[in-house]
């Protein structure tokens, strides 16, 4: 099966971000979001990104007006799921929600189409159980932010079979991103490992230590492009602690959120999104 048409359901930071690359590749794009205004802001984003890169020289402006006419927006989710050869989830991480999408796709899908999933904590095999095609389902894990960030993790479910496995994987190729597989536990490789060292650096600011001063010594002594603290500002302190609650629930208490960033997610500290965490962006 070729794939030519992506619709991505979610038109969040990440979700927007997905359509855009996609886009940019040559894929028609099908964006969808329960809500019209998210739709709009998403899109506003998209168009906002890709000045910067004609602006840079990275793009022409010719490339930047057909990568915004490929992608298409609705509000139904069965349109957009209709003529989708693949579709790549970006809702809230939450299982049930992903489950109820799941259990959609089924009903809306054309049956040769791949459902792939950007969970970023949540086991492929899970979300998969609530379809009865496993093997068209598997986990495609962006980083944020996607149109900069050159990885894509790749999870592969119990029941994924090696053609979806293959278009997967040409379809990353495709939009000029590198496939990292990782086995399907919760966390997978990259979440399992940032989500621990986030939550050490929150232990940290508990006993003392400041952000800034966290960030600039894993920075200048570890080598880290960018520290800890800031790193949860731009994935999110909810992400973060959704994250560790469901390793915490497979692995056990070692992965336990800790309390101050379960504070600080009630307290609406979220980081870039909110405007606030533990640096000030407004």
């Amino acid at each position: 099966m070729e794939i030519k048409t992506v619709t991505v359901i979610g038109a969040g930071v990440m979700g927007g971000g997905v359509a855009q690359v996609s886009a940019a590749a040559g894929y028609n794009v099908i964006l969808n979001d329960i809500a019209e205004t998210s739709l709009k802001n998403a899109l506003g984003a998209i168009k906002s990104s890709l000045n910067k890169m004609v602006d840079k020289g990275k793009l022409s402006e010719e490339d930047m007006r057909m990568t915004i006419a490929r992608i298409n927006t609705t509000t139904s989710l069965e349109k957009a799921c209709l003529d989708a050869d693949l579709i790549i989830e970006c809702v809230f991480e939450n299982l049930d929600l992903k489950k109820k999408m799941f259990t959609d796709f089924d009903r809306y899908c054309k049956p040769e189409a791949i459902l792939g999933t950007n969970t970023s904590a949540i086991p492929v095999t899970e979300i998969a159980s609530a379809t009865s095609r496993g093997e068209k389902v598997i986990g495609i894990h962006f980083m944020n932010p996607v149109p900069l960030m050159k990885g894509v993790e790749i999870i592969r479910g119990q029941l994924t079979s090696e053609e979806t496995m293959k278009e997967t994987l040409a379809y990353v190729a495709k939009i000029g991103k590198e496939s990292a597989i990782a086995v399907d536990y919760a966390g997978f490789i990259v979440t399992r490992l940032l989500d621990v060292l986030i939550n050490e650096a929150i232990k940290l600011v508990q006993e003392g230590n400041s952000p800034e001063e966290i960030d600039k010594a894993m920075k200048l002594c570890a080598g880290h492009p960018m520290g800890p603290c800031k790193l949860l500002d731009l994935v999110g302190a909810e992400i973060a602690m959704h994250g560790m609650e469901t390793m915490q629930r497979d692995f056990g208490d070692r992965y336990k959120p800790h309390p101050l960033l379960k504070k600080r997610v009630l307290a609406g500290l979220l980081g870039m999104k909110t405007g606030r965490g533990f640096y000030d962006y407004v």
